[in-house]
């Protein structure tokens, strides 16, 4: 078995692994980066199947190319095959309004649709020589780890991204046992505050602008992030208004209620607030006290709007829940206090406060996740710092840091 990256190795974003044999070439993950302009990883040779972790696009944004390339089958879990069609519809929509090139088009997003299959936790997948086994991956709602093997050869995870603790969405992921260890370095370096504490501070801070007569704009990703902050927001006792893509994944999450901690809690939550389906609501939506609407990092959607009608109200203030990647407009708006809107850089007088609220293992997570593991050797990728990790980890095992050049026997 040979293993090589088509990208995602030193960068978060663009991840993607090829595992080959003597029968077959098997693919896990292939994203694309969300930046201005995108940015895709290498292209790949013809693949037989793709396992995808989960729908974000820097995992499966670039599907539907392998799909319309190679007629590639798609393997995911029932929420992830769901939820990435969502977001692979928008990510043409939002190529074709920014004026960006997309090396796929939407006859290989209903291509990625027609080739996908269904694998559950617990699943195994015979692919020639390989077995392939799905689990969960704590990160988001029907996120998936795989386990991989070549006969009796060494086994090998490979983990997508994940989250070791508890939230109000999800149950934090048990690490499995495994030779080779191929594991996410999203936050090394870095940790996040306890997650009780984000949301204490989260509160006081909404209860702080509303008893001041602001408005309170709650930027959150679509999927994963708005469930969370709804459900956060359940004893906030204000017009709360829900806008953009966080609705429809929200539902596809209550359909699959056994893909996330408490669907009952979800549907209460949701039920509290209204729902933006027309301008003429979006009108009211603007005028009330609370709103959680996309994108996460200010990049578009209905956000933009909220934002544009109350820029200049000191008493308002947006609350960021999402990491910021450079070249984002919530990066700017972190960094400056100004964003682009209508074209134009322009003053945002609102305050501005980011809560870590984030889905991934911290620095600390990490390490004890991959001893707990028992691997022999340790691949990092999808990180931009992993050589403060690397250094954590090789007390214990093996660390490898690849290139988009590195192969791998084993």
């Amino acid at each position: 078995m040979k293993l090589s990256f088509a990208g995602g190795t030193d960068v978060v974003g663009s991840l993607g692994m090829v595992v080959e044999t003597h029968e077959n070439r098997v693919l896990f993950d292939y994203g694309m980066t969300p930046s201005k302009p995108p940015k895709y990883p290498m292209k790949v040779p013809p693949i037989d199947s793709l396992f995808i972790t989960h729908s974000h696009l820097d995992h499966v944004g670039m599907a539907p190319y392998v799909c319309g390339e190679y007629g590639s089958t798609i393997w995911g879990s029932e929420v992830t095959l769901e939820v990435a069609m969502i977001l692979l519809h928008d990510s043409i929509k939002i190529s074709k309004y920014e004026g960006w090139s997309i090396p796929f088009d939407i006859h290989d997003v209903r291509r990625f649709s027609e080739e996908s299959t269904l694998i559950r936790y617990g699943d195994k997948a015979h692919m020639g020589p390989l077995r392939i086994s799905a689990m969960d991956a704590g990160h988001i709602p029907g996120s998936t780890m795989y386990k991989i093997q070549e006969n009796d050869g060494k086994e090998i995870v490979f983990t997508g991204d994940i989250n070791v603790e508890d939230s109000r969405l999800q149950k934090g992921v048990k690490p499995p046992k495994c030779d080779v260890l191929i594991m996410e370095s999203t936050y090394a370096g870095r940790s996040h505050p306890k997650r009780k504490d984000v949301e204490r501070a989260f509160l006081e801070k909404v209860n702080e602008v509303l008893d001041r007569g602001g408005k309170v704009i709650i930027p959150a990703f679509a999927v994963g992030r708005t469930q969370e902050i709804v459900q956060v927001l359940s004893n906030v006792d204000e017009e709360k208004w829900l806008d953009g893509m966080g609705k429809r994944v929200s539902q596809i999450y209550l359909r699959h209620g056994d893909a996330i901690r408490s669907s009952g809690e979800l549907r209460k939550a949701m039920n509290q607030f209204k729902f933006v389906r027309t301008p003429y609501q979006r009108n009211h939506a603007a005028e009330a006290p609370l709103v959680v609407t996309t994108s996460g990092m200010l990049d578009g959607g209905p956000v933009l709007e909220y934002i544009r009608r109350s820029k200049n109200d000191k008493k308002t203030a947006i609350l960021l829940t999402g990491y910021q990647v450079q070249d984002t407009n919530g990066r700017m708006l972190m960094d400056s206090g100004s964003m682009e809107i209508d074209g134009e850089i322009q003053k945002i007088d609102c305050e501005v406060q980011h809560f870590d609220f984030s889905a991934h293992a911290d620095h600390n997570d990490l390490v004890k996740f991959a001893e707990a593991t028992g691997a022999e050797e340790i691949i990092l990728v999808h990180g931009d710092n992993r050589e403060v990790l690397a250094k954590d980890l090789e007390s214990f095992a093996k660390v490898r840091m690849p290139t988009n050049d590195d192969i791998y026997n084993y």
